[in-house]
């Protein structure tokens, strides 16, 4: 196994320091979308924990939800959630809230802890995958290891 690209590396270190077993592996396809994923590591799309960034309407602060990949998230039901109403975060946010580009954040790894809601339909599955730095690398783990990783509160995110 060749050497990680330095945004995965990261992720294998946050998984290291977290006391979690995942490994990071990069694949030659790319899993920037859950479908992607999902066909490249041969899982359903539901098992793909996707990560995305939203940013609070009043404070700005991030917020991210880390949901099934066959969910579409419920803006409304994360500003229920939160008490303030939310927007998708542009690229430049996502990357300064993260340290990683779209299309390969992951769960873990921040450069801040970042307030986590977890997609209670993860929780129905044994194993997920989730995006480790880059457009094409993922590790596996489970929805216990998801909440051990990010400190998050599983919730419905879903309308």
């Amino acid at each position: 196994m060749g050497q990680l690209k330095t945004s995965a590396q990261a992720v294998q270190d946050a998984l290291s320091a977290a006391g979690v077993a995942g490994q990071v592996t990069e694949l030659p396809a790319s899993t920037r979308t859950a479908a992607e994923a999902a066909a490249a590591v041969g899982c359903s799309v539901a098992q793909i924990a996707k990560s995305l960034i939203f940013q609070g309407a009043s404070t700005g602060k991030p917020v991210l939800v880390i949901a099934s990949g066959v969910n579409r998230v419920d803006e409304q039901a994360i500003a229920e959630r939160i008490g303030e109403p939310v927007r998708m975060a542009d690229p430049a946010f996502v990357r300064s809230a993260t340290g990683f580009a779209i299309g390969g954040v992951p769960p873990c790894g921040h450069p801040e802890p970042i307030n986590t809601l977890i997609d209670r339909d993860l929780y129905e599955l044994e194993t997920l995958w989730a995006a480790a730095g880059t457009p094409n690398a993922v590790f596996r783990l489970t929805p216990g290891e998801l909440t051990q990783l990010t400190t998050g509160v599983v919730a419905r995110v879903t309308g």
